[in-house]
């Protein structure tokens, strides 16, 4: 087997939330010792290598730690052990509700997220039009995020990230967002970006239909844990099986 350049490098990856119920401060500063933190384990020691150009989809059901996996890549999340290695490259996170501050417009968004995805000031400017013309937010551009619907987050969010291209793509469900014309255009620019061969992919979805064409592997996540990974279609079958 030929050695592949790998892209992304991830061994023995955990990663933990510490549940706090709610309590006042003052009984806390008496109780400190006494009380008890929840842990929950959202990733159990996941190792897996992406090689450059490869397209990695993830399936497993909710709470299954896809999402948390994800963010951790992104540099959003810290694991608790374990490494993550990007080799170099350059990562965007393409989420629902990540990197916006709510209180900016778009257009001031378009710019905070770009230099937060490393660019410079000037790169993300020579953009800007290409990026606002894709998400066809007209006059919404200008308003505060807040003042967003969902879908009109995700075309943003989509927009900044398709038109700004890093070297690895991180996608959590936001395909499956915004009306129909919209999702044929990011389905087929998403192709597009894909289809560069350095440029390396991990795709998060619920749609099998979109792993099934999009994907050269995949990997199925269970508690936490790697439960499978391999060509897409015998993954499917067995995470279908399973979840019927």
């Amino acid at each position: 087997m030929e050695n592949r350049e790998i892209a992304l490098d991830v061994k023995d990856l955990r990663i933990s939330y510490r549940c706090l119920k709610s309590f006042s401060i003052k009984r806390s500063l008496f109780q400190l010792k006494k009380s008890k933190v929840e842990v929950y384990e959202a990733v159990r020691g996941v190792s897996f290598q992406v090689p450059k150009g490869e397209i990695l989809g993830m399936v497993g059901r909710n709470g299954s730690g896809k999402s948390t996996m994800l963010r951790a890549i992104a540099g959003i999340f810290s694991p608790d052990s374990g490494t993550i290695d990007l080799h170099g490259h350059s990562v965007s996170l393409l989420s629902i509700g990540v990197g916006f501050q709510k209180s900016l417009t778009g257009r001031e968004n378009i710019l905070l997220s770009g230099m937060l995805l490393g660019f410079t000031e000037e790169q993300v400017r020579e953009k800007m039009d290409e990026i606002i013309e894709f998400a066809g937010l007209g006059k919404f551009i200008d308003m505060p995020v807040k003042t967003y619907s969902s879908g009109m987050h995700s075309k943003l969010a989509f927009s900044i990230t398709a038109v700004l291209e890093s070297d690895i793509m991180l996608i959590d469900e936001v395909l499956s967002v915004g009306d129909v014309r919209f999702k044929k255009k990011s389905y087929k620019k998403m192709q597009q970006l894909i289809s560069n061969k350095d440029r390396t992919v991990v795709i998060v979805s619920h749609n099998s239909e979109t792993l099934r064409k999009l994907c050269t592997s995949l990997m199925w996540l269970h508690d936490g844990k790697v439960k499978m990974l391999g060509e897409p279609d015998e993954v499917l079958e067995a995470y279908e099986e399973f979840m019927n």
